[in-house]
């Protein structure tokens, strides 16, 4: 009986030395399948936190519905993976509470940015055809100003849209992160 603990002991920690070799990088890189499920649920998460936030304040019934669910539905949906990674980079091997704000920090700024990416672009095409020809220095101040103020606009009028429930969802994810329940290693 010693023996057969003794070997599954020594497997124990072969396992765990195993795990302390693989470099922080490689351990804060999350499996596919919490990329997929996680990003799909974080979208919708957030489609349904704008859509509740028009519905609010009265406004649910614009005709650019559609286009701002999407837009904010993709915007998380591509946040998800490279937030989710720099969340677990910067709380690897740390307290929970610290776990906790990495996920909190790295799920706002990702979400908000991406969306406000993906805004700013929109914005800027549409803008585009009263642009100077590309390449120009005209252009990449027109550029760089269009995008600035896209970016300002989505944060003073975009950003109230992930309140109340965004908010509220943001907490939960980041506090079920932090305790370890969204890992599979």
């Amino acid at each position: 009986m010693n023996e057969a603990a003794a070997g599954i002991d020594a497997k124990a920690d072969h396992a765990a030395a195993g795990t302390r070799k693989k470099s922080r990088f490689a351990r804060s890189v999350p499996a596919a399948r919490e990329l997929v499920i996680g990003a799909s649920l974080w979208g919708a998460a957030m489609t349904l936190s704008a859509w509740f936030g028009l519905w609010l304040r009265e406004r649910a019934l614009t005709f650019h519905l559609s286009e701002l669910l999407v837009l904010f539905g993709v915007g998380a949906l591509m946040a998800w993976p490279p937030s989710l990674f720099l969340a677990r980079f910067a709380a690897l091997e740390r307290r929970i509470e610290t776990r906790f704000a990495a996920y909190l920090f790295f799920l706002a700024l990702g979400t908000i940015g991406m969306t406000a990416m993906l805004f700013a672009l929109d914005y800027r095409a549409f803008y585009a055809q009263w642009h100077a020809p590309v390449g120009t220095r005209t252009w990449l101040f027109q550029f760089a100003f269009t995008t600035a103020i896209a970016f300002y606009q989505f944060l003073v009028m975009g950003l109230r849209l992930y309140l109340p429930v965004g908010g509220a969802i943001l907490l939960g994810v980041s506090l079920w992160l932090a305790n370890g329940r969204g890992e599979q290693r």
